[in-house]
């Protein structure tokens, strides 16, 4: 489809999130991880994926999302970024969609200021409202 983008979608929360797919490496299961003293609070940790350490990001807490328990064990979306590779740890995944890119808009300003640098614009999947969020800036931590 011509000037259609596939995004990898989940959920985060009540947020139904997306990332494009050409920055998506995998989705994994959740994995144990190592903690990082000093680390800041969105880095859970670090993760061996066959041999390579990859960076675990809470997506909740990058989000500013309450960290209550997901219903199910958390899943993994790793996707590269300009240092490698890193983990999003998401609540729940759900399907690769191929959206119009006419479709999206712009980030609406009701969105909370401290996320709206996140995410590059939103459109509306059947009765949910995708949040396409931005790889590069989500990996900006303090």
């Amino acid at each position: 489809m011509a000037g259609s983008r596939l995004m990898c979608t989940f959920m985060v929360g009540d947020l139904y999130c997306g990332l494009e797919v050409e920055r998506v490496q995998e989705v994994i299961s959740y994995r144990r991880l190592t903690r990082v003293p000093l680390a800041p609070p969105e880095v859970l940790g670090l993760i061996n994926l066959r041999g390579e350490i990859v960076t675990a990001i809470d997506l909740r807490r990058r989000l500013r999302l309450d960290s209550a328990a997901p219903a199910e064990e958390p899943m993994n979306v790793v996707a590269r970024g300009e240092d490698g590779a890193f983990s999003f740890v998401v609540d729940r995944i759900e399907d690769v969609v191929e959206l119009e890119r006419d479709d999206f808009e712009a980030t609406p300003e009701t969105l909370d200021d401290g996320i709206r640098h996140l995410v590059q614009g939103v459109c509306k999947v059947e009765e949910r409202l995708l949040l396409l969020l931005d790889v590069d800036r989500l990996l900006e931590l303090d």
